[in-house]
């Protein structure tokens, strides 16, 4: 008999993440703000005290987390990740795992940047930064610090009324991800799509009283990173996780 790989539940993505301690342009401290396009993700709180800061059509909202917290938001949520005590460590569920990965997180940066891909993605890109002898920490520190400036401008017109502003910036975070869809439709068939198949096998199983699948069970386990390995993310440092 052979065993059958298990997918992760659902097939999503989860990380921990350490949220940035660093003190931006406004004196919070925090990570980058940004939005997902196509996914709906969640933080389980492990520890520390903290809040994230969302805007959407509804306007500027803060939620408080604390250990034990469990917040989640859909696509066009853009958030910011908010550390009060220097201590906020959360784990990150992301549904449509790859997609993040792959151009669906975009950040909030000023119109003028998101206006030209290119410029976009160099600000948004630790590779070229330190390429140019920067350390990883100061250049997440930069673009951090270029987010939360696009951010506080789109609260400043959505919080005064001009949702339009809303609008303008999803459009142009869609034009600089659109030629990436048709490899995210193959990631979510691969990933949630496939869990749906094999789950609708299972059930024709049960119905007919077979036992294979079961017998082809086995356990799958992923170790944390070392944390000299975490990555610097859009919100902090990140342990990854290779569930696929």
């Amino acid at each position: 008999m052979v065993s059958e790989r298990p997918m992760f539940p659902g097939a999503i993505g989860v990380s921990g993440l350490s949220v940035y301690e660093w003190a931006a342009e406004d004196g919070i401290c925090g990570g980058s703000p940004h939005v997902h396009l196509a996914c709906t993700e969640a933080y389980v709180v492990v520890e520390g005290r903290g809040a994230v800061h969302t805007l959407t059509a509804e306007g500027l909202r803060r939620t408080p987390l604390s250990a034990g917290s469990v917040v989640w938001f859909g696509p066009g949520t853009i958030h910011r990740a908010v550390n009060e005590d220097g201590a906020l460590r959360a784990m990150v569920l992301m549904q449509n795992s790859g997609l993040p990965e792959t151009g669906d997180a975009v950040l909030t940066f000023p119109p003028e940047v998101l206006a030209d891909r290119g410029a976009y993605r160099r600000a948004a890109s630790l590779a070229e930064a330190s390429a140019s002898h920067a350390s990883d920490e100061d250049a997440a520190r930069r673009r951090r610090d270029l987010a939360v400036r696009g951010f506080l401008r789109l609260a400043e017109r959505v919080e005064s009324g001009e949702v339009v502003a809303l609008e303008e910036f999803y459009r142009q975070a869609i034009a600089l991800v659109a030629d990436r869809v048709d490899g995210w439709a193959k990631i979510v068939a691969d990933g949630p799509g496939e869990s749906v198949r094999r789950t609708g096998e299972h059930l024709a199983a049960i119905r007919e009283g077979r036992v294979d699948h079961l017998l082809a069970a086995t356990v799958r386990a992923e170790t944390a990173p070392e944390p000299d390995d975490r990555r610097y993310g859009m919100c902090g440092r990140l342990d990854t996780y290779h569930l696929r």
